[in-house]
């Protein structure tokens, strides 16, 4: 099965050190600031998931979200969660670690595209 988000090992040792301090959590992607390439971290109970976001997968147990704007530039990529040195200035519980945690992509290749087609035209006919 293609993952439509994974992280890097980077990735999932800083959620391991979040979820210890602070339970369960969650991300969103959203087309905010930081040209729509931070993903924030918050609470469950910090940002109320909408009808028009897309769940695109969990990493380390954390389910990953994406707004509906960013799902349709993004939809044809595989998001790759991965960690950079710096607060990054957003809104994210990892702001005060030092690290901050950054989206890369990549194209699917055809073979996976022809995977998750049906889900990818699931998920826009439901927006």
């Amino acid at each position: 099965m293609v993952e439509r988000v994974v992280a890097t090992p980077e990735a999932l040792a800083l959620i391991e050190e979040l979820k210890a301090q602070y339970g369960e959590l969650m991300f969103h992607q959203s087309g905010g600031c930081c040209d729509n390439s931070a993903a924030n971290c918050y609470l469950p109970t910090d940002l109320t998931i909408g009808a028009y976001d897309v769940k695109l997968g969990e990493l380390g147990g954390v389910p990953f979200y994406i707004g509906q704007s960013q799902y349709g530039y993004w939809k044809s990529t595989q998001l790759i969660l991965d960690v950079i040195e710096g607060s990054g200035g957003t809104f994210s519980l990892e702001g005060n670690t030092g690290k901050a945690f950054h989206t890369r992509s990549r194209l699917f290749t055809d073979d996976e595209w022809a995977e998750i087609e049906p889900q990818v035209l699931k998920d826009l006919g439901s927006l």
